[in-house]
């Protein structure tokens, strides 16, 4: 009588082998941010920040590409916040002391140390509050997330970069107060646009696709020029999403309001 061979399977199920792709991702994402402290220290700037921009971007794909093959794990989410702690935590405040916060001896090492913590706080209170918000407040987080947080860090380094600093600009000064503002930002309940649920009209796909082809043009082109304007767009855009939540909170409050009453009416 034959023996059946046993079959040796590297992945236990499909959903098991749907979990690679985005977690190998987020890996990569985690090797290409540390990179960017190994460019810092040698003083390569510019391939910091651009390898700091690949992370951010392999870091919203992941797990858009996790609920496109339906991929999701408990796993992913935990090691998606793990390594966003190294990418837009550790590794910009490490890009940041090797090009200015050095010259402040202890003040610029405590900076560092409170942006880090803070990171990490945000991704903690965001693990646990990401399940229970209700679904209009789906395209607004709780405080600046972490891969914005890390750019507007890296703002003044990206501004000195550009070209754009015509004015002598005094960094002892500004690179602290951007630590002081991005930390507590990161931390605060500051409505802020999440980008998750956007309607594009059919209509205006093709200008979309457009501008998209536009912008990394130019950003291939004008590196650093494009990602000092996209800084500050994204900061002029919090006070309106501040507003905005406020006009949302507002309007659903009175239809709760009115619901209650309509119930009132019935009984």
């Amino acid at each position: 009588m034959e023996q059946k061979k046993p079959n040796f399977k590297i992945v236990a199920d499909k959903k098991g082998a749907r979990m690679i792709l985005p977690n190998m991702l987020t890996l990569m994402g985690v090797c290409i941010g540390l990179s960017s402290i190994r460019f810092a220290l040698d003083g390569r700037f510019e391939i910091a920040i651009i390898a700091i921009i690949f992370a951010a971007l392999i870091d919203g794909l992941d797990g858009r590409i996790a609920r496109l093959i339906k991929g999701t794990s408990k796993v992913g989410k935990e090691l998606d916040s793990l390594t966003d702690v190294i990418s837009f935590g550790v590794a910009p405040a490490f890009i940041m002391y090797f090009w200015k916060l050095n010259s402040l001896g202890r003040f610029g090492w405590l900076l560092c140390l409170v942006y880090v913590i803070c990171v990490a706080l945000r991704l903690a209170r965001f693990n646990v509050n990401s399940n229970q918000e209700p679904s209009w407040q789906d395209n607004f987080f709780q405080g600046v997330p972490s891969p914005a947080g890390a750019i507007l860090l890296l703002t003044p380094l990206i501004i000195s970069l550009s070209g754009f600093n015509l004015i002598q600009l005094n960094f002892n000064i500004i690179v602290p107060v951007f630590f002081v503002s991005t930390s507590l930002l990161l931390i605060s309940k500051f409505p802020s646009y999440s980008f998750k649920k956007i309607v594009i009209p059919r209509r205006t796909t093709i200008f979309l696709l457009f501008g998209i082809v536009l912008f990394f043009g130019l950003l291939l082109i004008y590196t650093f020029n494009v990602i000092a304007i996209s800084s500050l767009v994204y900061v002029l855009l919090l006070p309106i999403s501040f507003f905005h939540f406020q006009k949302l909170k507002k309007q659903h409050e009175n239809d709760k309001i009115q619901e209650d009453d309509d119930l009132e009416d019935i009984l």
